[in-house]
């Protein structure tokens, strides 16, 4: 496995979670700030081919095509996750596809968008960064967009800071890049602890400007209008002042 940026470790790591990522997403932290986030700069995807990489339980890739992607199509390195969410289109069918990864050739340059949430906290090491980048762009068509959501390089580490949102970051910085830190999802009844890696935005930069990628931006996230309305602008303003992760967008290059 050499271009796709999940170690073995990584992989086990997730191979049991479909369920409790499928929890999560019933979160209100993942219905009115995560979705709306990701849609939000998205945009539009009717008709568009769109690559969910490192798709997990298929939560993104089944809502790209219920908002009418004409393919969405999820890639993942662990098998019980591909398993997971094939077992779910089998019984809930939308015409979502899914691959256990690496990206196989004859989808190289086969979609208008690459959307990858929170893969980039599970990539290990620089080569591991680049072979992410390289791989999102031999995806692309020319002219096509990446959108992925790295963790914020300045995310708090104080254990209660995002307890509210379903969320614990906590781990000493040791100082390097990527930097661990330790993860919990605390929704509800999960209890689920994951180990993860905060990427300086120079280091993402460098390696999708060397994959070629062109305009690449950050973005903040957004709330949704209910989301305000039901718990108040009070609850989210401290997700707002310190996202625990941010987005970032790029541009493939018109001709190779």
């Amino acid at each position: 496995m050499t271009e796709e940026p999940e170690t073995t470790a990584a992989a086990t790591q997730f191979d049991q979670l479909g369920e409790v990522y499928d929890t999560f997403s019933r979160s209100p932290f993942r219905r009115h700030l995560e979705f709306p986030t990701v849609f939000g700069h998205l945009g539009d995807v009717t008709g568009l081919a769109v690559l969910d990489f490192g798709c997990g339980s298929g939560v993104y890739t089944r809502l790209l095509k219920q908002r009418g992607a004409e393919r969405a199509v999820g890639l993942d390195v662990t098998p019980g996750m591909v398993e997971h969410a094939r077992g779910i289109e089998l019984k809930d069918p939308v015409g979502a596809e899914y691959v256990i990864g690496p990206l196989p050739s004859e989808l190289d340059g086969t979609f208008d968008v690459v959307l990858a949430v929170y893969v980039l906290p599970y990539v290990t090491d620089h080569q591991q960064l680049l072979d992410f980048s390289l791989t999102a762009a031999r995806a692309l068509r020319p002219g096509g967009r990446l959108v992925a959501l790295p963790a914020n390089p300045g995310l708090r580490r104080d254990r209660d800071y995002y307890e509210r949102y379903g969320l614990r970051t906590y781990g000493a910085s040791a100082g390097t890049d990527p930097d661990p830190v330790t993860l919990d999802l605390c929704y509800e009844d999960l209890d689920e602890t994951l180990s993860a890696w905060v990427w300086s935005a120079g280091a993402v930069d460098a390696a999708l400007t060397q994959s070629g990628f062109t305009g690449i931006t950050w973005l903040d996230p957004v709330v949704s209008d209910s989301g305000v309305e039901e718990l108040g602008p009070e609850f989210w303003q401290p997700y707002r002042d310190c996202p625990h992760a941010l987005t970032v967008q790029a541009r493939s290059p018109l001709e190779v």
